[in-house]
């Protein structure tokens, strides 16, 4: 069986980042530590399991201009839920800012809102199966 277990995510700041997704989404620090060479290591993610971020900041001057723009404006990340109006709430009063009102599609319920570098993402709440 084959899983994608962390995926890079590029940041400016470690400390910004862990801020937006532990207090904004509700992730958990998995791991947070510097090794020798004062290279830090930060990995977040859903207090479930799951993928997980390896919250990476740039040092390229050339790569920087990437941060918030690593799926070209498109959303790359669906961030799911089995209770929109509940985390739609607590994201809102975190301060996430939603590009759209949540709308009722097919695939789900669903709001399109922006991470702390204005990269969109998906709240999405599927349908329930029955």
């Amino acid at each position: 069986m084959l899983r994608l277990s962390d995926v890079t995510y590029l940041v400016l700041d470690h400390d910004e980042a862990i801020t937006f997704f532990v207090d904004a989404l509700g992730f958990a620090v998995r791991e947070d530590e510097t090794n020798e060479s004062g290279r830090r290591r930060v990995v977040v993610g859903p207090e479930d399991g799951g993928t997980g971020f390896v919250l990476a900041v740039t040092a390229d001057v050339g790569a920087a201009g990437a941060v918030g723009r690593q799926a070209g404006g498109k959303v790359a990340f669906f961030l799911e839920t089995d209770d929109f109006a509940a985390q739609h709430a607590r994201m809102t009063a975190a301060g996430v800012r939603f590009r759209e009102e949540p709308r009722h599609e097919v695939y789900g319920t669903v709001a399109v809102f922006e991470d702390l570098y204005g990269m969109p993402w998906d709240l999405i709440q599927p349908p329930a199966q029955g």
